[in-house]
């Protein structure tokens, strides 16, 4: 009983903030999804990285540890997706993304948060950071058939990221005003990141089931072993090696379906692979918990 309490302890408010998305939209309520996932991604999550990493002070190898394992994890996922994709015939430019780039964000912080508490929160932030820098600049252009450095340089959770980085290696100490006002940022993201999620999983449908669910099965399954796999090479242990492998774990990101939407690649398939991967991580995610905690 009390490892079902724990694991309720830490999927409950995950899964209940990602509810009440659901049931929002579900009821008519309005929800500008354009406007708060603009705000999400040009404010609350760049917020939300450089105060995790900042305020936790986390060290410079640390952030390097886990940044090399996001990165090993999207090489990883890029040959086993391609092979995966080679073989049944699908579009690269189509799906790949969608298996590169697990949902770190909306799914993975707080899920590493109610796991690890701050440390994990402060570890999986690191993960994410490499993660979503590599998202938005190879996924993009994977997606896009094009390398778009104008895109990259008007992405805010690059300068997030690579300040947060200076004033680590530099040690510098910032005004509390201004650590206050970012970290009031920060607060607001995760509810309402997830709170979008159960939106997004509101209206969006399931129109190819077949195609939909292999490539919700690759994305789970490739990221765990993935994940595991990385956590070896690395000799990671502890918070660290749970982090790592429950962000790979993660199901398509809602970003790979709106990147899909914007270059007309399989939009209808996206949107159920995001739907489906999601019902289908919530199911295996207590084992993976149970797997990766002490």
């Amino acid at each position: 009983m009390q490892i079902i309490a724990e694991l309720f302890g830490i999927m409950g408010p995950v899964f209940l903030c990602a509810v009440l998305g659901f049931i929002w939209s579900k009821m008519g309520r309005p929800f500008d999804s354009e406007t708060i996932t603009s705000l999400i991604t040009n404010v609350g999550t760049p917020c939300l990285v450089f105060d995790t990493l900042v305020r936790l002070d986390l060290t410079i190898d640390t952030f390097v540890s886990l940044g090399t394992a996001a990165a090993l994890t999207v090489l990883g996922f890029g040959i086993l997706g391609i092979l995966y994709l080679k073989i049944t015939g699908a579009g690269l430019a189509d799906f790949l993304p969608a298996l590169m780039f697990p949902n770190c964000g909306n799914m993975g912080l707080p899920i590493c948060l109610f796991a690890f508490g701050e440390v994990g929160l402060g570890l999986g932030i690191a993960f994410f950071a490499i993660m979503v820098l590599l998202q938005f600049t190879i996924g993009i252009a994977i997606a896009a058939g094009d390398i778009s450095i104008r895109f990259i340089v008007r992405t805010p959770m690059v300068y997030a990221v690579l300040l947060a980085v200076l004033i680590l290696a530099l040690d510098i100490s910032l005004p509390k005003w201004l650590n206050d006002t970012v970290h009031l940022f920060a607060g607001l993201t995760i509810p309402v990141m997830l709170m979008a999620l159960g939106v997004s999983l509101a209206t969006l449908g399931i129109a190819k089931l077949w195609e939909s669910l292999s490539i919700s099965l690759a994305r789970i399954l490739m990221g765990f072993g993935v994940g595991v796999l990385t956590v070896l090479v690395l000799g990671l242990d502890g918070v660290a090696a749970g982090v790592v492998i429950i962000q790979a774990s993660m199901p398509v990101a809602v970003f790979s379906y709106l990147f899909g939407l914007r270059y007309n690649r399989s939009p209808d398939v996206l949107a159920g692979s995001v739907v489906l991967s999601t019902l289908i991580g919530f199911a295996v995610l207590p084992f993976i918990l149970l797997m990766v905690m002490p």
